[in-house]
C-alpha cells in the first residue's frame, strides 16, 4: 500500500513544537509522508507568540500549486490560517483540487480566551469547515464555532459536538482535554448524531504545546491510511497521550514545552533490537558462589523501586537470582501497561488482548509444571508443582471467564510462543534446576508486580480482580514455596548447571517484560 502523501496547511513554530514543524512529526509517526504548505511564519516559542509574518497570497497559492502539479496528495490538514483572504483562497483551491480526506484544526481562540479571527475571517472558517470531513476544535472553538458558551464538562460538550456536526454536516471530534479531572477523553460525533467515546487517562504535566495540531495530523493520517474515524480517532490519542507522558524528559524550553512525538517509534524500535540481552549474556560458564552472580551494569530504569523483594528469598542463592535480575523488575514496574494496570486507567483493549495472550500461556505453563514435577527430586516438591499446574488452570481461568467471556481462544503472538518454547525446553530437556529457575519469574515478579500495585491501587480500580489476584495470600504463599525450592536446587546443583539455570531465570525476567509489554506494541 502506498504511503500515505499529507499535506499540511499552517503556521510556523520555529521551537518545533506546534504548527508544521508538529504536523510534519506527527504525519510521519502516524505512517503517513508529510508536506507543507506555510500560510504564516510565527516567531514564537513555548512562552508565547512575539510576532506574525504574513506571505502574500499570490506566494500562498504558489506553494499549492507546487504541491499539486507535482504530487498526488492523498490527504490535507489544515491548521493556522488567520486571515479571511487567505481562508477563502485555501477554500477556493480545495474546491477545485478536491482531495480524499479533508481535517480542519479550526485555529480561531488563543490560550488566553483571546479570539484570534475576525469576524468575516470567523464566516469564512465556518464555510471551510463546511466542506471538511472531519474538523477537531478545542472546547473554546467548539463554543465559538457553535455560538455559545464553553462547556464546563465532557458531556455538554459532546452536546454540543453534536449540534454544530448537524449544522455544518461534518463529522467533529470532541476533545476533553482542556476540562479538568482524571479523564481527558475524546469523541467522534458524527452529523446524525452518532457518538462513539474515546477513553484516555489526563496526564500531569504543563508541557502540551502542540496537543491540536499533532492530534489533528496524526487523525488525518491515520483516515487516508483506511482508517475508520474512529479506529482513527482511538491511534491518534493512544500515541498522543504517549507523546504526553514523556513530554517533562524532553526539556525543551522554559515555558509549556512540545510532546515527545517520536517516543513511541523510539520504544518500537528498542523492542526490535535483537542485540542478545545482556544480563544473559553475562552469565559465567560456571557458578560456585551467589556472588559469581553480580550483574553487569546497565543502564538505570527510569524509575527503581526498592531493590530488595517484598517476598524475600529463601538463601544466598535466590537472593542472588534476584539481585542480578533486580534491573528486569524495575522494567517491569516502569511500563505504561502497568503504571496504568495499577491506576485503574490502562486501555481496556490492551487489557483484553494481555489476558487473551496469558489464556494462551497458562495453557502452556501448566504442561511446564507438570514435566517439571516429573523430574523432581523429591515427592513434597513433585507434588507441588503439579499442583501448581492445577491451580494456574483453575484459578486463573476464572479471571479470564469473567473478563473475556465466550470468545474464541487467541492465537499465541510472538512473545507468548518465544516465551512458552522457552519454558517447555528447559523443563523438558534441561536438568531440573533449570527448569525450576525458568518457571519461577512467573510466579515471583508476578507477585512482587501485584504487592506492589496493591500498594497504590484505588478503590474503585476496574482491574482491581487482576491486582487482588497476584496479591492474595494464598499466592504469596505457594511463590515463598517455589522460590525455597529453587534455592534447594541450586545449593544441590553442579557449578555448571547452576550457570545454565541462572541463565534460564534470566531469559524468563526478561520474556516476563517483554510478555507485559507487548499490548502497546500492536499494530493498530
Amino acid at each position: 500500500m502506498t504511503i500515505p502523501r499529507v499535506l499540511s496547511i499552517a503556521g510556523t513554530d520555529p521551537t518545533g513544537g506546534a504548527g508544521i514543524q508538529a504536523d510534519i512529526k506527527s504525519i510521519g509517526a502516524a505512517g503517513g509522508f508529510a508536506m507543507t504548505v506555510v500560510t504564516a511564519l510565527v516567531a514564537q516559542n513555548t512562552r508565547g507568540v512575539r510576532s506574525i509574518h504574513t506571505p502574500d497570497i499570490s506566494f500562498l497559492t504558489e506553494q499549492l500549486d507546487a504541491v499539486f502539479d507535482d504530487v498526488t496528495v492523498d490527504a490535507v490538514k489544515i491548521g493556522m490560517l488567520g486571515t479571511v483572504d487567505i481562508t477563502r483562497t485555501v477554500t477556493e483551491y480545495l474546491h477545485t483540487h478536491p482531495v480524499p480526506v479533508l481535517v480542519v484544526d479550526p485555529v480561531m481562540v488563543a490560550t488566553s480566551g483571546d479570539r484570534l479571527l475576525t469576524p468575516d475571517a470567523e464566516r469564512a472558517l465556518v464555510d471551510l469547515c463546511r466542506l471538511a470531513d472531519v474538523i477537531t476544535p478545542n472546547l473554546a472553538e467548539l463554543a465559538v464555532l457553535g455560538d455559545t458558551e464553553v462547556a464546563e464538562t465532557f458531556d455538554e460538550a459532546l452536546e454540543q459536538g453534536r449540534h454544530l456536526a448537524t449544522e455544518l454536516g461534518t463529522t467533529v471530534i470532541v476533545k476533553g482535554g482542556h476540562l479538568s479531572g482524571a479523564a481527558a477523553d475524546n469523541a467522534v460525533v458524527t452529523p446524525d448524531g452518532t457518538t462513539h467515546r474515546v477513553p484516555v487517562a489526563r496526564v500531569a504535566t504543563n508541557n502540551t504545546h502542540g496537543t491540536g495540531c499533532s492530534l489533528s495530523s496524526a487523525l488525518t493520517t491515520r483516515l487516508a491510511s483506511g482508517d475508520s474515524v474512529t479506529d482513527a480517532l482511538r491511534w491518534s490519542t493512544d500515541w498522543l497521550a504517549e507523546a504526553i507522558r514523556y513530554a517533562d524528559d524532553l526539556h525543551v524550553g522554559t515555558g509549556n514545552g512540545p510532546v515527545d512525538h517520536t517516543h513511541r517509534a523510539r520504544r518500537l524500535a528498542a523492542a526490535a533490537d535483537t542485540t542478545p540481552w545482556a544480563l544473559t549474556a553475562s552469565v559465567a560458564g560456571e557458578i560456585h558462589t551467589p556472588a559469581d552472580l553480580a550483574p553487569v551494569q546497565t543502564p538505570a530504569p527510569a524509575r527503581t523501586p526498592d531493590t530488595a523483594p517484598r517476598i524475600a528469598a529463601a538463601g544466598p542463592w535466590t537472593a542472588a537470582l534476584w539481585d542480578a535480575s533486580a534491573s528486569l523488575f524495575a522494567d517491569i514496574t516502569a511500563l505504561p501497561f502497568i503504571t496504568d494496570l495499577g491506576a485503574g486507567t490502562l486501555d481496556r483493549d490492551d487489557f483484553s488482548f494481555y489476558l487473551a495472550q496469558d489464556a494462551v500461556y497458562l495453557s502452556r505453563y501448566s504442561p511446564a509444571l507438570a514435566s517439571l514435577a516429573a523430574s523432581a527430586p523429591d515427592q513434597e516438591s513433585a507434588l507441588f508443582w503439579v499442583t501448581g499446574a492445577a491451580e494456574c488452570l483453575e484459578e486463573e481461568a476464572e479471571l479470564h471467564r469473567t473478563w473475556l467471556g465466550d470468545v474464541a481462544p487467541a492465537d499465541p503472538s510472538p512473545v507468548t510462543a518465544s516465551y512458552t518454547s522457552h519454558l517447555m525446553r528447559c523443563v523438558q530437556t534441561r536438568d531440573h534446576v533449570v527448569g525450576a529457575a525458568a518457571v519461577l519469574p512467573c510466579y515471583w515478579l508476578y507477585a512482587e508486580v501485584g504487592l506492589e500495585l496493591a500498594a497504590t491501587s484505588p478503590a474503585d480500580n476496574p482491574f482491581a480482580v487482576w491486582v487482588d489476584a497476584y496479591s492474595d495470600e494464598s499466592f504469596i504463599a505457594s511463590v515463598r514455596q517455589a522460590v525455597s525450592l529453587v534455592e534447594q536446587a541450586f545449593a544441590d546443583a553442579t557449578p555448571a548447571q547452576r550457570a545454565e539455570a541462572a541463565r534460564a531465570f534470566l531469559d524468563a525476567s526478561r520474556w516476563e517484560v517483554e510478555f507485559f509489554d507487548q499490548a502497546g506494541r500492536r499494530a493498530r
